[in-house]
């Protein structure tokens, strides 16, 4: 048993380097290499046509890069490798950036807006309410609609749970109650006790006639399932879809991944937040340490727009419409007035960067204090100088961090940060017991956002996501104890902690730093 556990994990662990970001950069570098000394020799009497044929490849990729609209810190990245490196450095950018399957993923999802659009129905008078209260908040309201189809609610009940403890039962509880459809997306399906008990609600359900879809991100083909998962549940009667399966080493679309946690139950009850379905996120499992993490029920009209964000991604690899009025969310449930909600998508194939704008609103409007729960600190230039620039104008800014990382490599960059913010007077905290994978903000105990964007390159710019705005909502101040809950098992960084580290750790993270948008 004992071997079989061992040969598993080094199954495992021999994947995660096959298939890891670095690891790929370093089998390019020494794929070029390759390629440079077989040309070499097998192309000497060529060899300056062949060598000219690359820097006119980089120059036209650098020249798009240049000429393209886009974040600089990002050009500056892809710069650097083509500049380098021409011959990988080229072909890795031609690959990943200039896609042509991402384009159709994205005119495809463009169209499938446009139905959400007929039954997304905005209260022009709840956002006429927000607008006159808050100026500020109705501009936000207005720019989430135009970009996301996303309406301001009100008759929305809101829970906020701060551990994946106590949404787990919530949510098998809410799947039991289902009488018409589940819709379920996550980013990672391990199998466990907790995927076990909701796997065995979600038979019992099929089996009552509940129609059952359920979708998953192509990356736990490599480390969590078997390829063939869908099949299998399928042939259970459970509908199932695995987004961008991923085929070979350098898949094109590896980069956008479907990093969503997503529970519709009946158009009446949604889930969200950081909470997958694996046995560490509900500490039934422990990997690093106690895992903190965020999770959020909504119940009333914000439902609808998780009904529709799912549909939308389960669609893209659909030929025939679906039929969306089958999943309109029953009219006549009244919840007491409790404030506005605003759930959001994220697709990181169009122009705008939602995830970053909801954070940046948040800083930027913020006149007393902005608490943060983050398991990632890589941020853009923006958004770096959104946070100083809060904590100069007297704003409290205070950031928690792991103090237990999952990633070491991610660990290390995000230090390389931590000086700059440090000494504007960002407070940096480190959760002493284990591991945070919260993703949530709260500002002058008026506004809140949780969900699944993380504060790093790959959720603000490569991967589909999705949150919730809570402005004078209730749950609000349940955001805000939990953030001052959580503060009390951290431990406060000083400027002196980023010099005890070693020096290879700071070597590290200095190279790291020259492509972390690409990571």
């Amino acid at each position: 048993m004992g071997t079989g556990k061992r040969g598993k994990e080094k199954r495992i662990n021999i994947k995660t380097v096959a298939y890891g970001r670095t690891a790929m950069i370093l089998l390019g570098f020494l794929a070029q290499l390759v390629l440079l000394v077989v040309g070499y020799y097998l192309l000497s009497s060529y060899s300056i046509w062949f060598y000219g044929l690359f820097l006119l490849i980089s120059a036209v990729a650098l020249l798009n890069i240049y000429s393209t609209r886009g974040n600089p810190d990002m050009k500056l990245a892809w710069m650097f490798p083509i500049a380098i490196f021409p011959v990988f450095g080229s072909i890795v950018y031609v690959t990943i950036i200039m896609q042509p399957r991402s384009k159709v993923i994205y005119s495809r999802l463009q169209g499938l807006a446009k139905y959400t659009r007929q039954h997304v129905h905005p209260d022009r008078e709840v956002w006429e309410r927000l607008q006159e209260e808050n100026p500020l908040m109705g501009r936000l309201g207005h720019y989430l609609w135009k970009c996301d189809n996303s309406p301001v609610y009100e008759n929305t009940e809101v829970k906020y749970y701060p551990l994946g403890d106590g949404q787990f039962p919530d949510m098998v509880e809410a799947l039991r109650q289902a009488e018409k459809y589940i819709f379920m997306e996550f980013f990672i399906v391990a199998e466990g006790h907790m995927w076990d008990a909701i796997l065995e609600v979600l038979r019992e359900k099929v089996r009552q006639g509940v129609e059952v879809r359920f979708l998953y991100d192509g990356t736990c083909a490599l480390w969590y399932l078997p390829r063939n998962y869908p099949q299998t549940l399928e042939k259970e009667g459970i509908k199932c879809r695995m987004f961008s399966p991923v085929k070979f080493l350098f898949s094109p679309h590896f980069n956008n991944r479907d990093h969503r946690k997503v529970v519709v139950v009946d158009g009446k009850v949604a889930f969200t937040g950081g909470i997958n379905l694996a046995d560490e996120y509900i500490n039934e499992k422990p990997r690093f340490g106690h895992w903190k993490d965020a999770g959020i029920r909504l119940a009333g009209d914000a439902v609808v727009r998780f009904t529709y964000m799912f549909l939308e991604m389960w669609n893209i690899s659909e030929k025939k419409e679906d039929n969306y009025c089958a999943y309109e969310r029953p009219e006549g449930i009244l919840f007491p007035s409790d404030g506005y909600v605003i759930p959001y998508s994220v697709c990181p194939l169009g122009p705008e960067r939602v995830g970053e704008r909801v954070y940046l609103d948040v800083i930027n409007t913020a006149h007393t204090y902005v608490h943060i729960m983050t398991p990632y600190l890589i941020p853009d230039h923006q958004m770096l100088t959104a946070l100083t620039y809060a904590a100069g104008r007297g704003v409290e800014v205070i950031i928690i961090m792991p103090h237990i990382p999952d990633k070491k490599y991610a660990f290390v960059l995000a230090k390389t940060y931590y000086n700059q913010l440090l000494e504007a007077g960002v407070r940096i905290c480190e959760y002493e017991p284990g591991f945070v994978h919260a993703k949530a903000f709260v500002s002058d105990g008026e506004k809140a956002v949780v969900g699944t964007v993380n504060l790093d390159y790959r959720s603000l710019y490569h991967h589909f996501e999705c949150g919730v705005i809570l402005y004078k909502n209730s749950q609000v101040a349940e955001v805000e104890n939990d953030i001052q809950e959580t503060l009390k098992k951290s431990l406060e960084m000083s400027v002196d902690d980023y010099k005890r580290q070693s020096l290879g750790d700071r070597i590290l993270g200095k190279i790291m730093r020259i492509i972390a948008p690409m990571m």
